[in-house]
């Protein structure tokens, strides 16, 4: 850089223009870019963004074919249906599993404890850490209502997931998918509804259904047939079972 000839001969001046100038690029530097300025916080970096959810998925994201399970964590049959479930999901990759809640007013107030428990697990853990939390939940409770033994707690309770529990983020979730279950007639669990990605088309059908049933109404689904199996009578027992489901 070449200084002017009065700066040449007074070189205080001239090295005051030197450190105006590095000034002047250093603040330059350090101020943020306008694309950026007005970016939140979990876009910039920041915070890690929140796991996409609810509805909390089991399986693949892509899979054709989605299976509902509309469901109470203090439902005895639910409990018993769930692991039978889990492992015919991880054996059929073309389907995926997607939870709702349905607490049923017998089970209250534990049915919709376990759930803000389970949601609060989604909401600071994302898919597994809910699937988890559901796991724990139906191997503690004592069902039927009990809800679990005095004194058990969480083991993996966050100060985050402490304060969804405090607030009623839970709630609005819970009731949202347990209006969607009446508008839909579901009144017992285990509900299950059958989506097709590609046709749009459903099939909704009731209990636990045993893992030859699903892929015979899922086969149904495919062709375009969406018959509705017969409503269960009781609120938490299954008509039939898989009885009068297509084999």
């Amino acid at each position: 850089m070449r200084l002017p000839s009065f700066a040449r001969r007074h070189p205080w001046i001239g090295l005051l223009i030197v450190v105006t100038i590095a000034v002047a690029w250093w603040m330059l530097l350090r101020a943020p870019h306008p694309a950026t300025e007005s970016m939140p916080l979990a876009a910039a970096g920041s915070e890690a963004p929140k796991p996409a959810g609810p509805p909390w998925l089991y399986g693949r994201a892509d899979a054709r074919f989605t299976v509902v399970g509309y469901a109470d964590l203090e439902c005895p049959y639910c409990r018993a249906y769930f692991p039978e479930l889990k492992r015919w999901i991880d054996a059929h990759p073309e389907v995926n599993w997607q939870w709702h809640h349905l607490p049923l007013s017998m089970h209250e107030p534990a049915a919709t404890a376990g759930a803000r428990l389970a949601e609060c697990a989604g909401e600071t853990g994302g898919h597994a850490t809910f699937w988890q939390a559901v796991a724990w939940l139906y191997s503690n409770t004592r069902g039927d209502g009990q809800g679990l033994p005095e004194g058990l707690r969480y083991p993996d309770l966050t100060p985050a997931m402490q304060g969804c529990l405090d607030s009623d983020r839970p709630d609005a979730v819970i009731r949202a998918q347990s209006a969607e279950a009446a508008q839909q007639g579901i009144a017992a669990t285990p509900a299950l509804q059958l989506r097709d990605r590609e046709s749009g088309k459903t099939l909704l059908l009731h209990g636990p259904v045993e893992g030859d049933a699903l892929l015979s109404a899922i086969d149904l689904l495919a062709a375009g047939n969406t018959t509705v199996a017969e409503p269960a009578h009781s609120p938490d027992m299954p008509a039939g079972v898989a009885g009068d489901m297509p084999r």
